[in-house]
């Protein structure tokens, strides 16, 4: 259970909220309960309930990545011309349309349909809600609100996953038809936010006709933004991260502590719970000690955290299918999400603080854009290595990958100034003023 200092910084982080901001997070739980109710059980669905191949159920599986990682270039320009807040609900319509279809898909060409709509709500999300946020909440509030949000965000996976495994039998299938109804029905009450109390949001900004540094330019290409230096290192670090992260935790952990711990299925899914666990209860103890400190010195410690998670996991399989196994299993995850809580409130508010208010979606698109394709190149990776029963390999692979996060904080934080590194405090106007100026400078 929390401590009675974290219930007090929760409330003390929920009093300095704007109203807008407390809206926006108001919905979180609830629309990530109904992901956690579907997310591990979808190709289990496709496969056991509608009778598709398990080859051809995974290949619609990967339609979501696919397609979020196609249209999460297109979001940050939407994002920067139209407003945050209508791509956001954009991307709420086509989940709650795409859930909605693939409760009754009973062929593979409308599963692939949903799917995809589906995969466009995770394309836009990153890039627009951040977006979102930015324009409601100011400063070192930022931080914490990206690190809570994150915390929300699992929790409602959590218990929604713990109700899909009481809810759902490929017995009956239409167990199945009603968890993934609920699951569209949980993009509802988000909707209703933006549509009612928030309808005055936009989260749009104008374009400045004053600066004429390309990167924030008021037509800035992505190839523009991109070739700003301290751009191109958080994107390496958001590839390398997300790589060694979340591509991993999602393929390579489940098949290495199957194949080389020898653990059962149900330790693997109690890992998760651990998991979730872990980022709920530590989420306000971990920003009460990180802030005001370098946000890339904080990341530095969560690569190092994972890589002690990786080396653990690897032992593992030194003593596979004993209890040592068991035990090592829950400590990598628990481990990961540790680092996990630094991770998703640092990322986020350096690239926003960073990034020109005019900027704001590509810069976030980028971001996402990193994250997606490391996620996606993660399981490829893994796959191979165990499949040739390299699991030595792939623990060395993930230990150098968390090296290369190392390094690619330390290139950044040369580059960013000591507010985007959370070392000073955010002026009032939201906006990277500071890195055009010097953009303007380094450009003349």
């Amino acid at each position: 259970m929390p401590s009675t200092a974290a219930r007090s910084g929760a409330l003390a982080f929920w009093d300095q909220l704007p109203r807008d901001g407390r809206w926006l997070l108001s919905t979180v739980v609830v629309q990530f309960f109904g992901r956690g109710l579907t997310l591990p059980f979808t190709i289990i669905y496709l496969h056991e309930v509608r009778g598709f191949s398990l080859g051809l159920a995974g290949t619609l599986m990967g339609l979501i990545a696919i397609v979020g990682f196609a249209v999460t270039g297109p979001a940050g320009v939407l994002v920067d011309r139209f407003g945050a807040r209508v791509v956001v609900l954009g991307g709420l319509f086509s989940a709650a349309a795409g859930l909605a279809l693939l409760a009754f898909a009973t062929v593979p060409w409308v599963a692939a349909v949903a799917l995809c709509l589906f995969g466009v709500q995770l394309g836009v999300s990153w890039p627009a809600v951040n977006a979102l946020v930015a324009t409601v909440v100011k400063g070192d509030l930022r931080q914490q609100y990206y690190g809570v949000n994150f915390a929300l965000l699992n929790l409602g996976i959590g218990v929604g996953g713990v109700f899909g495994g009481l809810l759902v039998d490929v017995h009956r299938p239409h167990t199945f038809v009603v968890a993934f109804l609920v699951n569209a029905a949980t993009f509802v009450p988000p909707m209703f936010v933006l549509f009612g109390p928030l309808r005055h949001l936009h989260g749009r900004a104008e374009r400045p006709e004053a600066h004429h540094d390309e990167g924030a330019a008021p037509g800035g290409s992505y190839l523009a933004i991109l070739r700003r230096p301290e751009v191109a290192w958080l994107t390496v670090l958001a590839l390398l991260s997300s790589f060694v992260g979340y591509g991993q935790m999602e393929g390579g952990f489940p098949a290495f502590a199957r194949q080389a711990s020898q653990v059962s299925t149900r330790v693997i899914g109690f890992a998760f719970v651990v998991n979730t666990v872990v980022i709920v209860c530590l989420q306000f103890w971990v920003m009460g000690r990180t802030r005001g400190r370098r946000r890339t010195r904080v990341l530095m410690v969560m690569a190092v955290t994972w890589a002690v998670s990786w080396l653990v996991l690897g032992a593992t399989g030194l003593v596979p299918g004993t209890a040592a196994a068991v035990a090592g299993v829950l400590a990598f995850h628990a481990l990961f999400g540790f680092g996990e809580t630094m991770l998703q409130s640092a990322m986020p508010a350096i690239t926003n603080e960073m990034a020109p208010d005019h900027l704001r979606g590509r810069y976030n698109a980028v971001n996402s854009a990193a994250f997606q394709a490391g996620t996606i190149a993660g399981p490829v990776v893994a796959g191979f290595l165990l499949e040739h029963h390299l699991s030595g390999g792939f623990i060395g692979v993930v230990a150098v990958g968390c090296a290369g996060v190392v390094a690619s904080l330390v290139a950044l934080e040369r580059r960013i100034t000591p507010r985007v590194n959370g070392m000073e405090p955010a002026p009032e106007t939201s906006g990277d003023d500071e890195q055009v100026a010097r953009g303007v400078v380094e450009g003349a």
